[in-house]
Parts: C-alpha cells; sequence; structure tokens
C-alpha cells in the first residue's frame, strides 16, 4: 500500500496563505460531496422520507447558507442578482422547516453550488489578514470572515454525513 501524505496547503492565488489554508478545508469537504455524488441515480437524489429532506433540498440548503453568510456576514451588502436568481424557492417554510427542492437534476444543484463557491473564492482570494479578522458588526451579534469559514465548514460537514447516510440507505433498500 502506498504512503499517504495528508497535509493542507493553502490554495494558489491567495494574498494570504493562512485564510488559503482555511479555504482548502471548505473546498476539501465539497470535493468529497462531489466525488461521493457522482453518477448518483435522479430518484435517490430526490427521494423523499417522511421525516427527512431529500439530497437535493439538502445540497440547496448547503448553498443558500453559503450565500447568506458570504453576502449578510462577510460583506455585509445585498445579494449579487445573479446569486439571488439561483434561488427561486423560499429557504424555509412557514413552519421554519428546509423547504423542499424536489425533481431538480443534480447539474442544478452542482451549478447553484459552484456558483455561490466561485463568488466567495473569489472575495476570499484578495483578503488580507486584518480584514479577514475584522468583526462585523450586526444586531444580534459581531462575526469575523475567519468565524464564517469556520462555521461553513462545520455546517457542510454537518450536511455532507446527512447525505452520506440518506446515500447508504438508499442503496441498500
Amino acid at each position: 500500500m502506498q504512503r499517504k501524505t495528508l497535509t493542507i496547503e493553502a490554495l494558489p492565488g491567495f494574498d494570504e496563505p493562512e485564510i488559503g489554508r482555511w479555504i482548502w478545508g471548505l473546498e476539501d469537504v465539497r470535493r468529497t460531496i462531489l466525488k461521493r455524488l457522482a453518477g448518483i441515480r435522479y430518484e435517490h437524489l430526490n427521494h423523499k422520507a417522511a421525516d427527512r429532506q431529500s439530497i437535493g433540498s439538502l445540497l440547496y440548503h448547503i448553498a443558500f447558507i453559503e450565500a447568506d453568510w458570504l453576502y449578510a456576514e462577510v460583506l455585509e451588502s445585498d445579494w449579487d442578482p445573479k446569486i439571488k436568481a439561483c434561488f427561486p424557492w423560499d429557504h424555509r417554510t412557514e413552519d421554519n422547516r428546509l423547504s423542499e427542492v424536489l425533481d431538480q437534476p443534480l447539474v442544478e444543484h452542482l451549478h447553484r453550488m459552484h456558483m455561490v463557491r466561485q463568488e466567495l473564492v473569489a472575495h476570499f482570494r484578495g483578503m488580507d489578514l486584518s480584514d479577514w479578522r475584522r468583526p462585523r458588526q450586526l444586531e444580534p451579534y459581531d462575526v469575523t470572515p475567519e468565524w464564517v469559514i469556520y462555521h461553513l465548514i462545520e455546517h457542510e460537514s454537518h450536511h455532507r454525513g446527512q447525505i452520506f447516510q440518506l446515500l447508504r440507505e438508499l442503496e441498500q433498500a
């Protein structure tokens, strides 16, 4: 068996290597999701169990939350219209449950996720460490871009586990 070397490398093109390493972590979580979803059956992507979200709905949610944290917390601005257009459904229902996004092909989910990630990476690529650690003062809390990226890694990892569990169950059925 070939010996692996497990390291974290800053993504190329980042003014600050520290930020590039954090974004590498975010990208690594996404890479594992994309690898696992390759070849997913349409019916598995859109399968709705009684008490759980579909995989497609979780992908929509991941992209929505990433965009929301980028624009609301980091940039403190309205969403870019081209990104907003990627989200035709409300994020949550009236009873505060995640909206179901059914009958979407994988390519639509991946496009949405890619568009948001491109925007995020483009913004963070040129960020300096003082802005990375500068708290944004919002009404309910103060938050730094550094914490936002930590949170997005944690958030996507959590939903990656849900997606992988759903896939295992669907594939075994």
